[in-house]
């Protein structure tokens, strides 16, 4: 069942957060989860994070994290695995999406929530 487009941004301020997840090599799974993130770690070493696209298009987004990557990003995550990632994430193709994610939520930039 498909669920009316405005219960998707309640259910990203008020549904469980999403949590940071870590598969040991260089790429991302092909098989990505549909909320949580995923960091890549290779020899010790973080290299990317990615995530499915909070506007349920389904375009997979893959964010450097590498010293020396440009662009690059940063990610910490909480005691309870609660990811927080920034800068912020902005599409430039597709969905044109920009958002933050804060404590495991999307936050939302202007009226990019809308497809």
């Amino acid at each position: 069942m498909d669920l009316p487009r405005w219960v998707h941004p309640l259910w990203d301020r008020f549904g469980p957060a999403r949590r940071l997840q870590t598969v040991i090599g260089d790429e991302l799974p092909s098989s990505m989860p549909f909320r949580d993130l995923v960091l890549t770690v290779d020899d010790g070493e973080s290299w990317s994070v990615g995530m499915k696209c909070p506007c349920r298009c389904g375009a997979t987004i893959e964010m450097l994290i590498a010293d020396g990557a440009r662009p690059r990003w940063d990610i910490v995550a909480d005691a309870k695995g609660r990811p927080t990632l920034q800068p912020s994430v902005w599409r430039n193709a597709g969905c044109k999406s920009h958002f933050w994610v804060r404590t495991g939520r999307i936050v939302w930039c202007g009226e990019s929530e809308a497809v």
